[in-house]
């Protein structure tokens, strides 16, 4: 699908629901009103595309993704695939490898619950604490034949910037392209070398727990992203907020979709980042890496 001309997130959630595994109420994110509120004041900051990360077993509701999509202006792109254990519906651990991938090729190619909404990504595909489980490899495994057969791109979940180097070796194994996946959370590993690694290699990184503080004061994403505009490296590196709680929206005291442009932009241009390197991370590389 080809992206309108703005800037675009490439981790998002515009609805997800882990609320059961989790006991916690706080984790179904469902306030429509809101969340259109919030996208609208996106769009006045020039956000044109969101990629919606949110794959089968958390709460995926394509149509009420789509409806806020058509009342926000702002093109949301779905996606396909599974997330990662305790999230694994049963259907992971009932069906063989190639039947996973031929329900992620059917969504890609055919559409979403059999509606006109194709995926347009394979992910958040995602790997546990410091390991990957079985039913984990299976997902990856059918992600990567996915892939293969559609060129879509792959967005990996890393719990908390773990096994970021295993992904990598594993997608090295399985042949596929590196520029075809982005390495998700890998900043909250709080290991500049890994992200450096992780580019070197030709896989993308994503920026994209920006305001999470209690997982990696913001004054770090600032070093580490002007390190990288230094090394000329930024041609790798996506962005995004990963909102996923009712109480990460302003309306309930959160911080909001908008705090990327908001507060962690104008921290970044204080010191020094340039626009063409916000251009190169916002627009240009999803632009590359979500036309197939």
């Amino acid at each position: 699908m080809k992206l309108l001309d703005g800037y675009t997130m490439m981790h998002e959630h515009i609805t997800i629901d882990l609320s059961g595994m989790k006991q916690d109420a706080d984790a179904c994110l469902n306030e429509r009103e809101a969340t259109i509120a919030e996208l609208k004041e996106l769009y006045r900051y020039g956000v044109r595309n969101i990629l919606d990360v949110t794959a089968m077993g958390m709460g995926r509701d394509s149509a009420y993704v789509q409806k806020i999509a058509e009342e926000t202006g702002i093109q949301i792109l779905q996606s396909t695939g599974f997330y990662k254990d305790p999230f694994l519906p049963e259907i992971v651990a009932t069906s063989s490898v190639a039947e996973l991938a031929e329900l992620f090729v059917r969504e890609i190619e055919e559409g979403i619950d059999g509606g006109l909404i194709k995926a347009s990504c394979i992910g958040e595909i995602g790997t546990s604490n410091q390991e990957m489980t079985a039913n984990e490899e299976k997902v990856f495994v059918a992600a990567v034949i996915a892939a293969k057969k559609t060129n879509a791109l792959i967005s990996t979940h890393t719990t908390l910037g773990t096994f970021a180097k295993e992904q990598i070796q594993f997608f090295i194994k399985h042949g596929i392209e590196p520029d075809r996946v982005v390495i998700g959370h890998t900043a909250l590993a709080n290991d500049l070398a890994l992200i450096k690694d992780i580019i070197r290699l030709g896989f993308n990184v994503a920026f994209d727990t920006i305001g999470k503080k209690s997982y990696l004061p913001e004054e770090e994403r600032v070093r580490f992203l002007l390190e990288l505009e230094k090394e000329a490296v930024l041609d790798h590196v996506v962005m995004s907020m990963d909102i996923t709680r009712k109480s990460h929206l302003k309306k309930n005291s959160g911080i909001g979709y908008a705090y990327l442009f908001e507060v962690f932009i104008p921290l970044l241009k204080e010191a020094g980042f340039q626009e063409e390197s916000l251009n190169q991370i916002l627009i240009e590389n999803p632009k590359r890496l979500l036309h197939r």
